[in-house]
């Protein structure tokens, strides 16, 4: 184990995002650095993130990052104003990699590959000389109130410093099965619970699954707090109905901000016509009727709602679908209105953790040192990326989590070794 002490100063355990960035900068600054990475290749849900195109971060400034993380916002000022939006995008462009700017400032890769991404970021770390090895990590080799090194797949490696990058429990078929939890419960961490973020939502309801398949552009969307009556959530985008309830951009941001979801206190409402107020709405609904005056009610909505859709709002406003155009009155005009700005979806549940962009919950930052993303109760032992209890909504700032607290913990993790 000596040999192993003396030329490793750092390990860094999972080899995504923050892996590959804390190896990246611990090994620019001087470090031997090991990096376990127990898939056999690098990056394995990076390549799927963004739908295979990675939205790498969000080109915005700290202020509006920061309103848009969900938790521990304060957490990041430090890691943030290290290393910001604009560090990252010149990070990859540095390596070859163009980047574009499109619709909320999100930013991808000009190729939209996510494999560019990655094929970037492992040969950065090959270009530092970080020693990647393909073994499963089992656990934290701690003594005296320090880490000391790991356990891989039964043999000890010696380290002075280890930044555990394991990610949440999303995706689990890409390696994230919570490994870094137990090793941060054996250091005497508190684990926040960890829940789906950035997930479907699942209605108990028919209508979803009536709907199947069908996605909306440019619609309201917002959560409901029945209890309160509260809006929790509020957007326009887009999304799908699925055989089990909802999906897509507005929804998974949505998600974000739920809890206790198994009561049913949440109801989505959908608003089909956001642009329109309710009067000028109803003009529009009027000019139509015009030009279908002696049609069915049912053959009426064409220009005015997906076909998918139209039974559905026949059947929730009330009105006879074979009633004539002519002869539908001001009052059911006006809850016709009513509801195509307002359709609303029970929600029951979340969708299953392992459906989950990202995770919810994970090491409790108040255990971690927000300069340096060091354990505050074992030395030497530092945390980045998911597995800190820090999530945010869609749009590239998970991944600048992962960036930014990696580069500090890459950092001082280097500069400690050498004290």
């Amino acid at each position: 184990m000596r040999e192993f002490f003396e030329r490793a100063h750092i390990i860094v355990v999972g080899g995504g995002a923050a892996g590959m960035m804390a190896a990246t900068v611990a090994a620019r600054n001087g470090a031997d650095v090991l990096l376990f990475e127990k898939n056999d290749r690098l990056g394995k849900k990076l390549r799927i993130t963004g739908k295979g195109r990675c939205n790498v971060t969000n080109d915005c400034d700290r202020n509006e990052f920061m309103s848009n993380v969900a938790t521990n916002s304060k957490f990041l000022f430090a890691s943030l104003s290290r290393f910001s939006t604009a560090d990252t995008k010149d990070f990859f462009e540095e390596l070859g990699v163009p980047l574009k700017v499109e619709r909320g400032k999100r930013v991808f890769p000009v190729s939209d590959k996510a494999e560019d991404i990655v094929s970037a970021m492992k040969r950065a770390c090959d270009d530092a000389g970080v020693t990647v090895i393909n073994k499963k990590v089992d656990d934290l080799i701690i003594e005296g109130g320090r880490v000391a090194g790991v356990i891989a797949e039964g043999e000890p490696y010696g380290a002075r410093s280890v930044i555990v990058c394991t990610g949440g429990a999303s995706y689990p078929r890409t390696g994230s099965t919570g490994d870094g939890y137990r090793f941060a419960k054996k250091a005497g961490h508190k684990i926040v619970e960890i829940r789906p973020s950035l997930v479907p939502l699942v209605s108990s309801g028919k209508l979803c699954a009536r709907l199947q398949g069908l996605s909306l552009k440019n619609i309201g969307f917002k959560i409901k707090d029945t209890e309160s009556g509260k809006v929790v959530f509020e957007d326009f985008g887009e999304m799908m109905f699925t055989h089990f309830g909802i999906t897509g951009p507005v929804v998974l941001s949505a998600s974000a901000h739920l809890s206790d979801i198994k009561s049913g206190k949440y109801v989505a409402s959908i608003d089909m016509k956001p642009a329109l107020d309710h009067k000028t709405l109803d003009s529009r609904i009027l000019s139509d009727f015009s030009e279908f005056i002696n049609k069915d009610f049912i053959n009426s909505l064409d220009a005015l709602l997906p076909q998918k859709m139209i039974p559905i709002v026949v059947g929730l406003s009330g009105i006879d679908g074979r009633k004539k155009v002519n002869s539908i009155t001001k009052e059911e005009r006006e809850a016709l209105v009513s509801l195509i700005k307002n359709i609303e979806i029970p929600i029951s549940d979340f969708r299953p953790i392992n459906e989950a962009i990202i995770t919810k919950g994970g090491v409790s930052v108040s255990e971690v040192s927000p300069k340096t993303m060091e354990s505050k109760l074992a030395a030497g032992l530092y945390f980045a990326g998911e597995v800190l209890d820090l999530d945010a909504y869609t749009g590239g700032f998970n991944l600048q989590i992962a960036f930014s607290t990696a580069t500090l913990a890459g950092e001082n993790a280097a500069w400690s070794s050498f004290e």
